[in-house]
């Protein structure tokens, strides 16, 4: 009988040590868990994006200002190739807030599809937000802006 008790004891502080071992695992998990503020609309993968020709000032955020229905806004940026081989280059806009603001407003630049930018060199590009006339719902928007340059074959 004693030697049950004991063998039942052991097994008990196993159990309890055990579960203060996974508890502090979990809790060690949850405590290396990170959150890091940031802002910025504009991404460039493989690509820079400056404010100025000789591309010093990079640029992390645009701002739009206030348009209205059937207006467009230009923005002058300049991408310069900061990778080692020729990429072309394209542009998408994604995260829309409102959602239903992609459906009113429309993202260009006056480079031609497939422009290929050479390794170290810039280019200067007019972006264009467009609002389309029958806007409806929208007060205030975000979006990021993706710039991606892929390498070219």
């Amino acid at each position: 009988m004693k030697m049950a008790l004991q063998k039942t004891q052991v097994s008990i502080i196993l159990v309890v040590g055990a579960l203060v071992a996974v508890s502090a695992l979990v809790s060690g998990l949850l405590i290396t868990s990170q959150t890091i503020p940031n802002m910025g609309n504009v991404k460039a993968i493989g690509v820079g994006v400056y404010s100025d020709s000789s591309c010093t000032e990079e640029v992390l955020f645009i701002e739009w200002g206030t348009l209205d229905p059937g207006e467009t806004s230009d923005e002058t940026v300049y991408i310069r190739n900061e990778g080692n081989v020729a990429v072309v280059l394209s542009i998408t806009a994604e995260n829309w807030s409102p959602a239903s603001a992609s459906n009113y407003m429309t993202l260009g630049w006056n480079l031609e599809e497939g422009y290929v930018l050479n390794h170290g060199e810039s280019v200067e590009t007019v972006l264009t937000l467009s609002v389309s006339l029958s806007i409806s719902g929208v007060e205030s928007f975000t979006f990021d802006i993706v710039i991606t340059g892929t390498e070219s074959t």
